[in-house]
């Protein structure tokens, strides 16, 4: 067997503390027995083929000779490697701090000291690829990675960045879907407040309908949202969530205009119950109920424009009768209620 032969060092130069990870590249790197910097061995290393070992290096000053032994000797043929006392990196915030376990997003990251940056990792997976944009900005894309949370650390010359409180990024495994919402209607004015109900919810960054971000929303956990309605036309809008998964299927929520009342027929009946009334006005197809003041009643819609109501037993006297849908109460008509004939 051969002596072993260093031919590079990557990177070639690193912090004066130490702590640097080097790939030694070279040939008949079996059974090494130590990596050196100069006169120091190296803090650790790892041999991960004949020709390859990675090694971290330790502090020191200048610049050295990467040597590596073997049983077979000492390698002649040397790589060097040169301390610099850059300070080292530190991050601290990434923007966004979540993504897809596909990867592919872009993040921000914010620190200093990143001039120079040779490697951004998440997870010790190498970034995608990644730009210097100055000394206190990286841009990033995400390499793919498992769901949960992956430490992302930045190496200049002069070290990695927050090896003891690094900055965490968060792995979603699935886009969210959405299965219904409820109610499932409501008015056009918006501000119903309705419940949303589906899987993977958590982390959501948008809720909207037809495209129109709700007034608010709250993540009450993975599987449900509450979300308050925007203002929209009169119809059905597509209701989706969207997470760092992805963006939901649809599910439908109908927009109603508010119901009005024009006329009564009868507008006058007995104090004695069981009077049937036709209620005429608009937008009446999916009233909820019929009240006599405070009395809901027992009614029958016929069509958006009309419903019929069987008037209760009551004093003699006027009595405001409203119809309520999804969309409100309407205005209120008067009925009233005649006293008996004498004889």
């Amino acid at each position: 067997m051969a002596a072993p032969v260093v031919l590079s060092v990557s990177p070639n130069q690193g912090s004066a503390s130490g702590g640097t990870t080097v790939t030694v590249t070279g040939t008949s790197f079996t059974g090494v027995t130590a990596v050196r910097f100069g006169s120091k061995p190296a803090t650790s290393f790892t041999v991960n083929s004949s020709t390859q070992i990675t090694a971290v290096s330790p502090s020191g000053t200048g610049t050295v000779n990467v040597t590596v032994t073997t049983t077979q000797g000492t390698s002649t043929q040397t790589a060097t490697f040169a301390y610099v006392t850059t300070p080292a990196p530190s991050l601290s915030s990434l923007s966004p701090n979540q993504g897809p376990v596909s990867g592919g997003t872009t993040v921000t990251l914010t620190g200093t000291n990143l001039s120079g940056a040779t490697a951004v990792r998440f997870d010790g997976v190498a970034a995608t690829s990644f730009t210097v944009n100055s000394a206190t900005q990286i841009t990033a894309v995400a390499p793919a990675h498992a769901a949960g949370a992956a430490a992302v650390t930045v190496t200049t010359p002069g070290g990695t960045s927050n090896t003891d409180n690094p900055q965490a990024y968060f792995y979603y495994a699935a886009s969210p879907s959405l299965a219904a919402v409820a109610p499932a209607s409501g008015t056009t004015a918006g501000g119903t407040t309705v419940t949303l109900t589906g899987a993977d919810l958590l982390g959501a960054t948008a809720v909207r309908f037809d495209g129109v971000a709700a007034t608010s929303f709250t993540v009450n956990s993975a599987t449900q949202i509450t979300a308050v309605t925007p203002p929209h036309a009169a119809g059905a809008a597509a209701v989706t969530v969207t997470t760092p998964g992805g963006t939901s299927n649809t599910t439908g929520y109908v927009y109603l205009a508010p119901p009005t009342l024009i006329s009564l027929v009868p507008d006058q009946g007995p104090t004695y119950p069981g009077t049937v009334i036709t209620l005429t006005g608009t937008n009446l197809t999916v009233t909820t109920e019929v009240r006599f003041d405070a009395t809901p009643v027992s009614f029958t819609v016929i069509s958006p424009t009309q419903i019929t109501a069987v008037a209760p037993a009551g004093t003699e006297g006027p009595v405001s009768i409203t119809a309520t849908t999804p969309a409100g109460t309407t205005n209120a008509l008067t009925y009233t209620r005649l006293p008996a004939p004498g004889i």
